[in-house]
């Protein structure tokens, strides 16, 4: 699921220590005379002061939704900043909640994932610990701070504290000035649905119970980590639309995957869709208070919306458990797909799947974004949907039809006895596969003959016949990683060309079936993150995963293990692709100075501006990145106290301010965590 799924536990002392010294063992093979150049090369030697002149003459915009637009194009018509002068970014203020765990001495873990809001004159974001902080938009400067009391602020479960953003409303109704009559709306890790008065930060007393929602009633009994929302919602005529993340692999009777709409005045259930195929009997328990069937899939990424169609929507997750279908039972319809729904009554008006029945936690991860673009799809109003295949799939957005040919192609079967695999899987032409789908023994990597040798055993040793391999009690590799290919931080769209751009982590894991008599004589205790365990109660498996990678650490397939790419959308072909981040933070030196063009694994997404640039943290190197649109060319970096695993925002509010790039900065449980949320400008 996500970031949360692949960093649901941390890494024991002595594997962390192990992998160290192997990184140490091969980099003593390595010439320090030559690391120091390429150091001395790629980080900026040479590079030049670039001009800081302010061009006051362009456009202003806020940023009033997550993604920019309910549609989530991450694309801004800003253009102050300029592949010419963007060497002269520098920061212009800092904000530090002090909200996130440093991983010392408890299991907690938390991570800034949070794409800030500018509107209202103010900046708002949510920190993982749920506090709401409205600031000066230009300064950093507090002006007000909401606390929800987060109760399980200490308490247990595998995921990291996530909240990616809020939602800003402004009731047309209300008399200019009124109390609440501009809202800011989000969710909490202990399942409730706030409303705060955009202005003064108090609670909405009229909406709910002063102010808040419960979202756990008819989900039965579940403990808080299993189900809470961690993505903003979407509000859409009047409609607060949210879903929630569902615990992956934990059991067959999961919480239910449900969308519900409520009334942004009042916090009224206005409808609830609950992911079941159409016809299926509705069995509520009024033993437990579930009223949503259980184990559908559920909606923990990004909702979009078009306000003038009055349509929602929704990427959906897989039914429960993620890797075994064998008794789902048809709860598969809604699975991997994006589905379109009525705003005011929640009717699906059509849906799309990526993925039939899925055995690989393929759920479709991130925002189904909304174009609409000359040339491309005869310029119809379009959809991008982004997997975890490397993937994309362009539709029409009313209509849900592909915008160019679907091929249904083979995949291998076979498995566990109890599946019933689709035959086939959808294959996108235009633009084709994104990611690498090959791998054989001769592939395997290493930076040595030792390390290559271990990936080359695992290859022969594990099945692997191409994505869509199905998981096996001997053992099968997944090629892409359950985190990508592509992931919830989306794509950058320019519908005025066409282009689109998205980051990609390449990596595998391998999965292992193991039937319930010999799970149940397994201490859980004997595992921890990346030898990861789940116990799939209630299926006839558990399953055993962990990186498909070498005794040192490394990915086994070839770098590089993340990238950026940039796509022209009316032809369908890779304008270019870059490798992303690298692996400082995750090897030693001189290591990461060797292979600067290796790439490494990035959790989050960019954003494009009208001048030509394209901003993205998101690699545990913790630089942020300017690219030029047209190249590809790297044009600036700057390296941040925390790595940005989150998407960035721009906003420029005064016809004589200043254009400003902002970033979450916190880290993850992979790496160091933290609290900054950056600010950048041009010098005044």
């Amino acid at each position: 699921m996500g970031l949360e799924r692949q960093t649901a536990g941390g890494a024991p002392e002595g594997h962390a220590a192990a992998r160290a010294s192997c990184w140490i063992q091969g980099g003593r093979v390595l010439v320090v005379a030559l690391s120091v150049w390429i150091v001395l090369g790629a980080f900026g030697c040479g590079r030049g002061e670039g001009t800081g002149e302010v061009d006051f003459s362009g456009p202003i915009s806020e940023w009033r939704h997550w993604g920019g637009t309910r549609g989530a194009s991450h694309h801004s018509e800003l253009k102050q900043i300029t592949p010419e002068n963007v060497r002269s970014l520098e920061v212009a203020w800092t904000h530090r909640s002090g909200d996130y765990f440093d991983g010392s001495g408890s299991s907690k873990v938390s991570s800034l994932q949070v794409t800030p809001l500018v509107v209202n004159d103010l900046l708002y974001y949510c920190t993982p610990f749920m506090r709401v902080f409205a600031l000066d938009p230009e300064t950093g400067e507090e002006r007000w701070s909401f606390d929800p009391d987060f109760k399980e602020r200490h308490g247990e479960g595998p995921y990291p504290l996530i909240c990616r953003g809020v939602a800003y409303w402004e009731d047309s109704d209300a008399e200019p000035g009124a109390v609440c009559s501009k809202r800011i709306f989000y969710g909490t890790a202990d399942s409730e649905l706030h409303a705060l008065d955009a202005d003064t930060g108090k609670s909405c007393e009229g909406f709910g119970e002063r102010g808040r929602v419960a979202l756990r009633e008819g989900i039965g009994e579940a403990p808080p980590w299993e189900y809470h929302p961690t993505s903003p919602p979407q509000v859409i005529r009047d409609r607060v639309v949210i879903g929630a993340l569902v615990a992956d692999n934990v059991r067959v009777d999961a919480p239910g995957g449900v969308v519900r709409a409520f009334d942004a005045r009042t916090g009224e259930l206005e409808w609830a869709w609950d992911p079941v195929p159409p016809n299926w009997p509705s069995e509520p328990d009024p033993e437990t208070g579930r009223r949503f069937t259980p184990g559908t899939p559920n909606i923990w990424s990004i909702i979009t919306g078009d306000a003038e169609r009055g349509i929602v929507y929704v990427p959906t997750g897989n039914p429960s458990p993620d890797l075994f279908g064998g008794l789902r039972n048809g709860l598969d319809y809604y699975g991997s797909s994006t589905v379109a729904l009525d705003a005011e009554t929640g009717k699906v008006l059509w849906n799309y799947q990526y993925v039939h029945h899925d055995v690989w936690d393929y759920d479709t991860p991130s925002p189904p974004t909304l174009f609409q673009a000359e040339g491309v799809g005869g310029g119809v109003p379009g959809l991008i949907q982004t997997t975890k295949m490397g993937h994309v799939f362009l539709l029409d957005r009313e209509t849900g039809e592909p915008l160019y040919p679907v091929e249904e192609r083979p995949v291998p079967q076979g498995g566990v006895p109890e599946e019933n695999l689709s035959p086939t899987q959808p294959f996108p032409t235009h633009p084709k596969p994104l990611h690498p789908l090959v791998l054989s023994p001769k592939d395997a990597f290493g930076f040595t003959p030792l390390d290559r040798a271990d990936c080359r055993r695992l290859v022969e040793s594990n099945r692997y016949e191409g994505i869509f391999t199905p998981p096996s009690v001997a053992g099968t590799i997944q090629m892409p990683h359950t985190s990508g290919g592509m992931n919830w931080g989306g794509v950058a769209i320019n519908e005025a060309t066409g282009t689109m751009i998205v980051n990609q982590i390449h990596a595998g894991l391998v999965n292992k079936m193991i039937p319930r008599a010999v799970a149940d004589t397994l201490d859980e205790s004997d595992f921890g993150y990346p030898n990861e365990y789940y116990e799939m109660k209630g299926a006839p498996y558990a399953i055993n995963r962990y990186l498909f990678g070498s005794l040192f650490g490394a990915p086994c397939n070839p770098p590089p293990w993340g990238s950026v790419t940039a796509v022209d959308l009316r032809s369908g072909e890779v304008k270019w692709t870059r490798p992303l981040g690298t692996l400082r933070e995750l090897a030693p030196w001189p290591i990461w100075a060797l292979y600067t063009d290796y790439g490494a694994p990035a959790f989050g997404g960019g954003i494009s501006t009208d001048s030509g640039l394209y901003f993205i943290g998101a690699a545990m190197d913790k630089y942020f990145r300017a690219f030029d649109v047209e190249t590809g060319d790297e044009l600036w970096r700057h390296r941040m106290p925390f790595a940005g695993n989150s998407v960035p925002m721009t906003f420029r509010l005064r016809k004589d301010g200043r254009q400003f790039v902002v970033i979450g900065a916190g880290g993850n449980p992979l790496g160091d965590m933290g609290d900054a949320l950056i600010a950048y400008a041009l010098p005044e």
